[in-house]
């Protein structure tokens, strides 16, 4: 691909969050002639209308292409190094993209947080891809790029205390201020409208290692009720992406070679506080997850506005813990809202990143920890309001 028109096409740029990573593309890398991208989607209209809002320059390339169309998908993959597609349900709408991407050894980038479909596709093209040269980099936003990193952090200053990796890792949401993404809501209800009608996905959506074929570790936290951690002294409530995250974070140790080992256990909870208020606080974590895919769910297409976006935050803490008893503690911040503000940055530094920076990553199908690494970590701090830092 290299004679290709194009280092990246934002597919699905008429869109909320494409339109967000158009948005990000024509402000932080104004300057830089250098990369060379394009805005696709549906409608030429749309897309021109898109094009003025965001202050895109007038000759900024625009690409009709339609997720129900193979043949414009195709054409689309072939003029382009790499694809980033925020058109979701990807269960719904992204097989013939990551197929046209797959045949013309494209690489492809997504926000998926769909483990069912993810686990089907990986079965079904990662031979293809990896005859094509083809890289495809599921959940390049909130899920999971912050905590498939915190991991891969605080591992890094484990071995070096520790003199190994800890075969334990938490990772615990501190604060989390934003609207749940309308994508992420839909995708969630797609997947278990699928199992609904499909029971035999049930067995993947509930194991951990679902997205590990042919390696299945230990026994791994469920999760799914408040507890009271005594090493933290505070309550913690279930996390409702842990479904997708702590998937994420066993692919990324079986992609790198089981760097942490294959004993590793790892899980995702919301820290809620300590005493009767952070019990409290637990119980309406817990109820405010039921809600979030429900009727009054925001709908694909709709999110929070700018000032919403910019007053948004996450905080992360990863706890690795070696058998002593000994920990080590790191801290993942952002400064946008997880699910729009940030996810609109993490995605596009994603592509930059592989484009740029990490050439020599082989072809099949990635986590965008396990391929990019501290080079990842790097762009993100420098470019998309991400912090890593060392607690004591």
């Amino acid at each position: 691909m290299s004679s290709a028109k194009f280092d990246i096409v934002v597919y699905g740029a008429t869109g909320f969050t494409g339109q967000l990573v158009a948005e990000y593309l024509t402000q932080h890398y104004k300057s830089d002639h250098a990369l060379k991208w394009a805005m696709a989607g549906r409608s030429l209209g749309k897309l021109k209308s898109v094009r003025d809002a965001i202050g895109a320059p007038g000759n900024t390339p625009l690409i009709v292409a339609d997720a129900s169309d193979a043949a414009s998908l195709k054409a689309m993959a072939e003029q382009t190094m790499s694809v980033i597609t925020t058109v979701g349900p990807y269960q719904h709408y992204g097989e013939e993209l990551l197929a046209a991407c797959v045949a013309t050894g494209t690489d492809y980038f997504d926000l998926c947080g769909e483990p069912i479909w993810m686990r089907q596709m990986i079965d079904k093209y990662e031979t293809a891809a990896k005859e094509s040269g083809a890289r495809i980099v599921f959940s390049c936003g909130y899920d999971s790029v912050p905590f498939e990193l915190g991991a891969f952090f605080v591992q890094e200053e484990a071995k070096r205390v520790f003199g190994a990796a800890a075969s334990r890792v938490k990772g615990r949401v501190r604060d989390m201020r934003g609207t749940l993404s309308g994508g992420t809501a839909a995708s969630a209800k797609a997947t278990f409208d699928a199992v609904a009608k499909d029971l035999s996905l049930v067995a993947i959506l509930n194991d951990h290692f679902a997205l590990t074929p042919g390696f299945t570790g230990p026994k791994q936290p469920k999760g799914n009720r408040a507890i009271f951690e005594e090493d933290l002294q505070s309550w913690a409530a279930p996390f409702m992406m842990a479904l997708i995250n702590t998937r994420n974070v066993h692919r990324s140790n079986m992609l790198m070679g089981f760097p942490y080992g294959r004993e590793f256990v790892y899980d995702e909870m919301v820290l809620t506080g300590p005493g009767e208020k952070g019990e409290d606080n637990a119980k309406r974590v817990m109820a405010a997850n039921a809600g979030k895919t429900g009727p009054d769910a925001p709908k694909p297409g709709e999110g929070p506005s700018k000032e919403e976006r910019e007053n948004g935050l996450f905080d992360l803490l990863y706890i690795a813990i070696a058998p002593d008893g000994r920990m080590v503690r790191a801290g993942v911040t952002g400064d946008r809202d997880p699910g729009y503000g940030s996810t609109s940055k993490m995605i596009s530094e994603c592509a930059i990143c592989m484009l740029r920076d990490t050439t020599e990553v082989a072809a099949g199908f990635w986590t965008p920890g396990a391929a990019m690494q501290h080079k990842l970590i790097k762009r993100l701090q420098e470019h998309a309001g991400l912090t890593f830092k060392l607690e004591s």
